[in-house]
């Protein structure tokens, strides 16, 4: 390598020299650059920057042509980097980096770092439709030492991509490489919204509310539709403008806000009421062309099996439309629209053209004593405000029919407010001229009769008298025409009647071809999605724009099936039903999301109020009742029947969803509300610090604490990592994301509490100061037996017992669970996969094991174990058999017993020394459970044999005081009787490794060996504790008398006085009392009381 020497230059801050790289194959060079110069800088910034040579490769074109930042290349004052390429990872992400370092941004601010300038590439999901992510330098890429190995995970920031993820982004590659339809605002949402909320209800319902509720009532009723509307868009838009929207409408609105419970409950009935809508609005239009049959006596068969014909004709027309793709669907919603405004100008037109022959059937043009009539109410068969404001509000719906193809939008967050609401607008206005200029020009009922002319002899008030017509005779009734009357009376008034029909085939061709493409659109979100199992077949995308034609032939048979039926009035109102519920909690969700007050919720578009929001979800539901009230209950029971059978399922998502920014906030609320509450007796719960290691290494103390903790009280697996190296905090960090996923796949309901230190003591110390929060804070520490405590340094059961010493200084009750073959399996290769499996292997199977490395530790569900590296982990083959020892067999099965149901049996409660209740807590607890259900407790005292009775009887009382139901009571009498002779011999055989022997040498040498082993056992120390330790030997005896078929034994754990007994004499009196016995848990609360008898 050679390098011109730097030239000085005035002309820039950041110059560099030109380089030359060459090679016996390549060589490249680059156009000479400004060098740096030391004068332009500070002096202290010139002593701490070094000199910056960089590389080019000419061969790699433009920033642009790959797809790089603009200031990558373009900045005239930045180093620039050998062969700088751009490595994708076949996942969406990319990374920008140079060969020769493998880092990131070289240049920034024209320094030679890694670090980079913010970019939105680095917040892209994986699957960016309009640009590859970028991955940003991870944290330890610029913090880490320079001698670790960078992109040690693969992903720069350690996140890895998921199967979804991987897919959306190859359909994002693909879709970038064909050439996509986009629509706009205007295109794309107002028109689709217009052509939705212009529905047939315009043409031939919108005179007769204004005949029964008035026009003004009718303009009531439309501006009560109206603002149920309009609070639902205001909702939608910033819904839509809080992050990007993709595919999926109303459910992806709703499942990205309340989470997948609502959005998939919702999600699912949304897409089947549109279907089914297909199948209104065909059969609306089927019945308008059949009608017109029938007048010219050209019907094929009968009316209903027509309207089947024509039905199933039309919608096999537009399924045809929908599948050509959205730029034919688009191209017809515009020719439809036109008509639909060419039929709405007819209208007004012809209301101003009053024609003499007209009059005879009610229309005389705009007058002054019509309007006065008209203007108040005229309810008639029954009909109330209500009623005639359920038939009406169907026509205001549709107000998502933009949303609902919120992924063939160009820009969704931008087209979603402005279309939806302008659409509202227009509409609404449109709705309440019509009314206005129908409730002005047409009378209520008319006779269609020229005689009916007003004669001297009849007193005639109404406004036709005034117009030289007496229609008095309709109060009798039998008139065909006027506003009560005529459904066409809107054909009679346009300028050309036949506009109208096309109007009336319009309105409902264009809804039945919105709901058509909305129902697939919908659909084809909620399946990939994977929220109800078996419906991923509907998620498979067809064609530059992803068209989902499985969904439509799908749909198309839900809406043919139901054209066939031909009776829709009963699936009607379930299906407008179906939509107010998806209003309702898309006005929910903008509360909910307010209410939470996530950092998260800050949408772009601002004029929204959560109590208005409130409010308009509370208004969806009223007027789902008001519209038909069985209805309102059955789409309620069907959302809560989904809602629960999808939090059942608890579908593997995570959208951030509003649901769990309100649970945090609750859950901090109540934690702070907490502290400012003392502990009261009556609702202690034993908390649980469990010093458990790696949660799978001792399932039979994960399984039995959670079974006394579960809803009850906090459970926190702790563990203990003492250092042998420097502490690796991200493999700490990944420890404890993979043992948290491992707890909640197995339903065990705790944390999990990793911590490095350099001894259990110390962790311990740290973990009982620490752990908790508020009053959600450990009150017992439990912990296994160190069964191998004989076998090991004495230093460790030096700190394994100070460590319950130090427990007891610090007020927490402790808990020890012995079992005879050992709690630990973490030795045991594959034991995760075994304990996943009931069933043993069969016997003289050939055995097999099989190690393999993982590629993504982080995102395994196993907790690693002893066996395993860093890296690696074992893999069981099925259908083998793992060469286990008996003794680990036996482990295994035993590691297994507390997960099982335990069948009747019974729980020996020894509670010989009262420390507060605990002792008795706990196997009360234990029985609560199912599992523990059959066993009975039985309860042990001491007590003096010519007291047994007297002791029995005041322990049955204070049980009873209790409430804890007990099947016997046992006064043991015989407790200080002398342990058998071979007993004795046996526990003075296990003390001799480790007494001190002190009067066998001199007294110095006797001190200075105490100092150095203080678990030694002095011969003072055994002969002052005489008594307690021939206690230790009979209770054991006493123990295997009457308690060796029980499931469980809880008792009282012996204390030692700390710094008098030394910690080899107390593990000896655990190993006594606890050798060669069913499942024993030491008990030893902190002497408070945990029972009352007191309500």
């Amino acid at each position: 390598m050679s390098a011109q020497k730097p030239s000085l230059r005035s002309g820039g801050r950041f110059q560099v020299d030109v380089v030359t790289e060459a090679s016996s194959t390549t060589s490249a060079t680059a156009p000479p650059a400004p060098a740096s110069t030391e004068e332009s800088k500070p002096p202290e910034e010139s002593k701490t920057r070094s000199r910056s040579v960089g590389f080019m490769d000419p061969g790699l074109g433009s920033a642009m042509d790959i797809g790089l930042p603009p200031d990558v290349f373009k900045e005239p004052d930045t180093t620039r980097s050998d062969s700088v390429s751009l490595h994708s990872t076949g996942t969406g992400h990319t990374h920008i980096s140079d060969s020769h370092s493998n880092t990131y941004y070289m240049r920034t601010f024209g320094h030679n770092t890694i670090d980079a300038v913010p970019n939105i590439d680095f917040y892209r999901q994986t699957a960016a439709p309009f640009g590859e992510k970028l991955s940003r330098p991870s944290l330890s890429e610029l913090h880490d030492e320079l001698d670790k190995e960078p992109f040690e995970d693969g992903l720069a920031n350690g996140e890895e991509p998921s199967a979804a993820e991987e897919a959306a982004a190859a359909l994002a590659a693909k879709q970038a490489k064909g050439g996509l339809v986009k629509f706009g605002w205007v295109k794309g949402v107002l028109i689709r919204c217009m052509l939705n909320i212009w529905g047939v209800m315009l043409f031939i319902r919108m005179s007769w509310i204004v005949g029964q509720a008035g026009i003004g009532l009718t303009i009531a009723i439309i501006l009560m539709a109206t603002v149920v509307t309009t609070i639902t868009g205001l909702s939608t838009s910033a819904i839509a403008t809080n992050g990007f929207v993709r595919g999926g409408g109303a459910y992806y609105l709703i499942s990205r806000s309340l989470g997948p419970e609502f959005g998939g409950s919702i999600g699912l009935i949304f897409a089947f009421a549109n279907a089914v809508a297909v199948a209104m609005y065909v059969v609306g239009f089927a019945e308008t062309v059949v009608e017109m049959l029938s007048d010219v006596d050209a019907l094929m068969t009968d009316e209903l099996n027509d309207i089947r014909i024509v039905g199933t004709l039309t919608v096999i027309l537009l399924l045809g439309i929908s599948v050509a793709g959205m730029e034919w669907e688009a191209k017809a919603q515009i020719v439809l629209l036109v008509i639909l405004l060419a039929a709405i100008a007819n209208y007004f037109i012809g209301s101003f053209m009053a024609i003499e022959s007209k009059e005879p059937k009610g229309f005389f043009g705009y007058n002054t004593a019509i309007f006065l009539e008209n203007l108040g109410p005229d309810f008639r068969e029954d009909e109330t405000f209500f009623s005639v404001f359920a038939i009406f509000f169907p026509a205001a719906t549709g107000i998502l029919a933009g949303a609902n193809i919120s992924g063939d939008l160009t820009d969704p967050q931008s087209a979603i407010p402005k279309g939806t609401l302008l659409a509202i607008l227009i509409t609404g206005i449109t709705y309440v001229a019509v009314a206005i200029s129908a409730g002005s020009c047409i009378v209520r009922d008319a006779t269609g009769d020229h005689n009916d002319t007003v004669s001297d002899t009849v007193n005639c008030t109404d406004a036709a008298c005034t117009l030289g017509y007496d229609f008095s005779i309709c109060k009798e009734g039998g008139c065909q025409y006027g506003l009560m009357n005529d459904f066409q009376v809107m054909s009679l008034v346009s300028g050309f009647g036949p506009l109208i029909s096309a109007g009336i085939f319009s309105a409902t061709l264009s809804s039945a071809l919105a709901s058509l493409v909305s129902a697939p659109k919908v659909f084809q979100a909620l399946c990939k999605d994977n929220i109800y199992p078996g419906l991923g077949v509907f998620a498979k995308g067809y064609g530059k724009n992803n068209e989902p034609l499985r969904a439509y032939v799908l749909t198309f048979f839900i809406g043919l099936a139901f054209i066939l039926i031909a009776e829709l009035n009963i699936i009607a109102p379930i299906i407008s039903n179906f939509f107010l519920a998806s209003y309702a909690l898309i006005n929910f969700s903008v509360f909910h999301s307010s209410l939470a007050n996530s950092p998260g919720w800050r949408p772009s578009f601002k004029y929204y109020n959560m109590w208005v929001s409130l409010a308009g979800a509370i208004l969806c539901v009223v007027v789902m009742f008001v519209i038909n009230w069985w209805a309102a209950l059955v789409t309620l029971l069907i959302v809560l029947a989904l809602y629960i059978y999808v939090s059942y399922k608890k579908p593997d998502v995570n959208w951030g969803s509003s649901t769990q920014a309100l649970i945090y906030n609750q859950a901090l609320t109540h934690c702070l509300n907490l502290t400012g509450v003392e502990d009261h007796v009556k609702n202690f719960r034993p908390q649980c610090l469990v010093l458990v290691g790696y949660p799978n290494s001792r399932p039979a103390l994960v399984q039995l604490v959670h079974s006394f903790t579960k809803n009850v009280g906090l459970m926190v697996c702790a563990h203990v990592k003492t250092l042998t190296r420097r502490p690796n905090f991200k493999e700490l960090s990944q420890d404890h994301a993979r043992c948290q996923r491992w707890l909640n796949k197995k339903r065990i309901k705790s944390f999990y509490t990793p911590v490095y230190t350099d001894s259990l003591r110390h962790g311990a110390q740290f973990l009982m100061q620490a752990v908790g929060l508020g009053r959600l804070k450990p009150n017992t520490l439990v912990m296994g037996y160190k069964n191998n405590w004989s076998e090991g340094d004495m230093r460790d059961l030096e700190i394994y017992i100070h460590t319950i010493h130090d427990a007891f200084d610090l007020q927490y009750g402790v808990v020890i669970l012995r079992l005879q073959d050992g709690l630990d399996i973490s030795h045991i290769q594959g034991q995760d996969e075994l304990m996943s499996s009931n069933e043993k292997p069969p016997a003289g199977s050939k055995e097999a094991e099989l190690t393999v490395t993982l590629t993504k530790e982080s995102d395994s569900d196993s907790c690693p174990s002893k066996t395993t590296s860093s890296q690696s982990s074992p893999l069981i083959l099925r259908e083998t058999k793992i060469p286990l020892s008996l003794t680990d067999q036996r482990l295994l099965e035993t590691s297994q017993q507390f997960k099982k149901k335990q069948g009747k049996g019974t729980i020996d409660v020894w509670w010989l020394f009262d420390d507060g209740g605990l002792t008795l807590l706990i196997p009360f607890l234990l029985t609560n459970r199912s599992k523990w259900g059959d066993c009975r407790i039985r309860v042990f005292i001491g007590g003096k044999i010519n007291r047994i009775d007297h002791d029995r009887r005041a322990m049955a009382t204070l049980l009873s005081r209790f409430r804890i139901d007990f099947s016997d009571i046992h006064v043991l009498g015989d407790i200080n009787t002398k342990p058998k002779k071979h007993n004795k011999l046996t526990f003075k055989e296990l003390i001799e490794p480790y007494r001190l022997k002190e009067d066998d040498m001199e007294q110095e040498a006797a001190e200075r060996l105490k100092a150095q082993e203080p678990w030694r056992i002095t011969d003072n120390e055994l002969e002052l504790y005489r008594a307690k330790t021939n206690r230790q030997i009979r209770l054991n005896e006493l123990l295997k008398e009457h308690s060796s078929t029980a499931k469980l034994i809880v008792m009282s754990m012996p204390l030692a006085r700390k710094g008098t007994v030394s910690s080899a004499l107390y593990m000896c009196w655990l190993e006594t009392l606890s050798k060669d016995l069913p499942p024993l848990l030491l008990v030893r609360g902190n002497h408070q009381s945990v029972l009352t008898f007191y309500s």
